[in-house]
């Protein structure tokens, strides 16, 4: 059975970035998606187009073909306010290099890197972590199957099925409130457990 579109893929692969492993999947333990559903990259399903179970594969993706150019308008400054839980600001997120989840104007979660933390603010940059990077993948295809109506529908993961209140990642358990791991830019909690 060939990749394509509706076909639920298992791979195995490395990932090199600038000339480390920046990301694997064993084959005892594959990434899983339905091909054509716009989980992953377009160019990276494209590379995979058409390849059979067993099949190895080996290609790189541009900036532009992966997760675009580096922006340097993504570098912001926040003040501490919004990192505030119930008054008080969780000193213990603002780690250099961690990941945080926030709420953008529009209401969406997008992720964020802390850069740098002052007495005046957190420096955050919202480019993807590999914005501006060449990727170079190979692997192997391990597995192509039909998907079920029921994974069509709602996702393997349940990724189709609608979010529950907040910011999304509740249902998830991973984030909570009294953690503070997801807050709006204003400094409130999006939500989580409430």
């Amino acid at each position: 059975m060939k990749i394509q579109k509706d076909k639920v893929i298992a791979l195995s692969y490395e990932l090199e970035v600038e000339g480390k492993i920046a990301d694997k999947a064993e084959a005892g333990a594959p990434l899983e998606y339905i091909h054509g559903t716009g989980m992953l990259l377009p160019k990276f399903e494209a590379e995979l187009e058409g390849k059979e179970t067993g099949e190895p594969f080996e290609f790189t993706l541009l900036p532009e073909e992966g997760y675009g150019k580096y922006n340097p308008n993504y570098l912001v400054r926040l003040p501490l306010e919004a990192f505030q839980v119930d008054g008080k600001v969780r000193e213990e997120l603002l780690v250099i290099g961690r990941m945080l989840p926030m709420l953008n104007s529009e209401g969406h979660v997008v992720q964020g890197t802390v850069t740098a933390v002052d007495d005046k603010g957190v420096m955050m940059d919202f480019n993807h972590p590999m914005a501006g990077k060449t990727l170079h993948f190979t692997g192997k295809v391990e597995g192509v199957r039909e998907a079920t109506e029921k994974e069509l529908k709602e996702g393997l993961h349940g990724e189709y099925l609608p979010l529950e209140e907040g910011c999304g990642h509740c249902h998830k358990g991973e984030c909570h409130k009294g953690e503070g791991e997801c807050h709006k830019g204003e400094g409130e909690c999006c939500g989580c457990d409430e």
